[in-house]
């Protein structure tokens, strides 16, 4: 089949990486424009790029998609689909009518659930113990386009946001090459979404790893797996920012305030939280290497008592 392919991030370098292997012709690679990154401003392609560029696949980075110039030089790779992944601009409807199969989107959630920019993280932090990926046809709505395939896949009590997006990477590129032929085919009956069960998973932002320790433990611990790398959870120590990498939750009870520090031994720092003690494993201090608890104890000692956020 004749691609076009659109993505920016590491998550769709694997669907791209599977569409060459099984030999499908991708006309064009369509990702986000390079930026400057640094102190020095050195401009970064994105990763969709690098790994067009080794492949030798023509790219295309638009400032803006829908302008007329990129539409029709859309049209002129007279492509039969468009394939979708992160890629990071919204889609007109004239774009998504310019290809004989329609455009498809490879989202990391079973919708219509977790519809949005961030599935993958909010599916850990809200508790979800499965999630997966979707095809889905790309209409002019966010993400409410018919299913026309998904994969489920097992989040693990220890699964981190980092972990999962390689997880559904994998999968969603692996899905998507199974389900081309049926699409090509027509064998593929559309399922409609049913709005009802929607919600929708917002950006991340840095500021939301802000921890408020008036939350219950269980749910800061998902906090902190999910914004694992990206954004981070993040408290303050003495002035500092602390950023928490691991934890563990005990449901005791221990004191009346939530964020002190009521116990310290070799390997945790316990805090107490709005319901149960969240036991601290590893950190990293403002301008310091991330380290496990146990060796971060040994340069800066934590007092009990001690006051965080």
């Amino acid at each position: 089949m004749r691609i076009v392919f659109m993505g920016t991030p590491d998550f769709a370098v694997g669907a791209l990486e599977a569409l060459v292997e099984a030999g499908h012709q991708v006309a064009a690679v369509v990702t986000q424009p390079d930026k400057p990154k640094g102190r020095g401003g050195k401009s970064q392609i994105t990763p969709v790029k690098a790994c067009a560029l080794e492949h030798g696949l023509p790219v295309f980075q638009p400032e803006r998609i829908k302008a007329p110039e990129a539409v029709e030089r859309l049209r002129g790779y007279q492509a039969q689909l468009f394939v979708v992944a992160a890629f990071g601009q919204i889609l007109s409807q004239e774009i998504l009518e310019i290809p004989q199969y329609g455009c498809i989107n490879i989202h990391a959630s079973l919708l219509p659930k977790y519809r949005g920019a961030a599935p993958i993280q909010w599916a850990i932090i809200e508790g979800e113990k499965e999630t997966g990926v979707t095809l889905m046809q790309m209409d002019k709505g966010l993400d409410t386009g018919d299913m026309l395939a998904e994969a489920r896949v097992s989040i693990e009590t220890d699964e981190t946001g980092g972990s999962l997006f390689d997880k559904l990477s994998r999968i969603g590129a692996r899905l998507l090459v199974d389900t081309l032929p049926a699409i090509e085919a027509g064998r593929i009956i559309p399922r409609p979404q049913n709005d009802a069960q929607s919600s929708y998973a917002g950006m991340m932002k840095k500021e939301m790893g802000l921890v408020d320790w008036n939350k219950p433990a269980a749910y800061l611990e998902r906090l902190v797996r999910g914004l694992n790398p990206w954004p981070s959870a993040y408290t303050r120590l003495n002035g500092k920012t602390l950023k928490i990498w691991a934890t563990a939750v005990e449901q005791e009870n221990i004191c009346n305030t939530p964020g002190k520090v009521v116990q310290v031994t070799r390997d945790s720092i316990k805090v107490q939280t709005g319901d149960g003690l969240l036991c601290i494993t590893e950190v990293q201090l403002e301008g310091k290497k991330r380290m496990e608890v146990k060796a971060f104890l040994l340069g800066y000692p934590v007092e009990e008592n001690t006051l965080l956020g």
